[in-house]
């Protein structure tokens, strides 16, 4: 399949506008790329738009640019730096978070400090990942954040948990179902927050895959979260989860 040219800082030449199906049977997920330097900017675009399932439609080189290309090209996801001028990745992110919900946001930093990390998830980021992650988990990074699931570099996660762990207990940890969670829903957020996926949890309870995520639709309205990593920090944050329990 031939593959769209990228300008630099604006709209891929050619092919249809937003929203198309491009030729395929299949429709291609379409990509924006947002960072200040434009050889990070061309290297992404140089893994990504070989493969057939991406389509990348343009390169901003600020959060500004970043959230008017979004709004002119409704892109399905956004590869955004943290670190920019004018406006930087993380408010970026709570705008288009804010406005254009459907184009999530997969962000991306030289520095994987943790503050950065949960910064962007906070913001509404579905992922986070290091620049020096290999092309491969670029793109698989690129894919999870497409399906609305939460794409974070395991040596990230495992150091975010491991700092709540380290944390001393809370005076008041969780001991009634908050946010007006059901005992279902809240059994649910635990194996959520212990790393379980969907069907791990389905099999853990003997309930239906389709039916876990029916209750995970629900935890989330009523956490007032947007994905599994928000979820996570929730959970930690709450006391749900607590030092040397995991999942119980």
């Amino acid at each position: 399949m031939r593959r769209r040219r990228v300008q630099g800082g604006g709209r891929a030449s050619g092919g249809r506008g937003p929203g198309g199906t491009g030729r395929g049977t299949t429709r291609m997920i379409r990509v924006l790329i947002a960072d200040d330097q434009p050889l990070v900017r061309r290297g992404l675009a140089l893994i990504l738009a070989p493969d057939p399932a991406f389509e990348v439609v343009g390169e901003a080189e600020d959060g500004a640019r970043a959230v008017a290309l979004a709004h002119e090209l409704r892109p399905d996801v956004v590869v955004m730096d943290i670190r920019m001028p004018v406006l930087d990745g993380v408010r970026a992110t709570e705008e288009l978070a804010r406005t254009l919900p459907d184009s999530r946001v997969l962000a991306l930093s030289t520095f994987d400090m943790d503050e950065y990390v949960v910064a962007a998830l906070r913001a509404g980021a579905y992922g986070f990942l290091p620049k020096d992650v290999s092309p491969e988990e670029l793109i698989a990074g690129v894919h999870t954040v497409h399906t609305g699931e939460a794409a974070v570099a395991p040596r990230l996660l495992t150091r975010l948990i491991s700092a709540y762990v380290r944390a001393p207990a809370r005076p008041r940890p969780v001991t009634a179902a908050p946010a007006g969670l059901t005992p279902r829903e809240l059994e649910i957020w635990r194996l959520l927050a212990a790393g379980f996926d969907n069907a791990e949890i389905a099999s853990d309870l003997d309930i239906s895959v389709s039916t876990v995520k029916n209750h995970i639709t629900g935890i989330f309205a009523k956490l007032g979260v947007r994905d599994r990593a928000q979820a996570v920090i929730a959970a930690y944050e709450s006391g749900l989860v607590t030092v040397g329990h995991g999942s119980g």
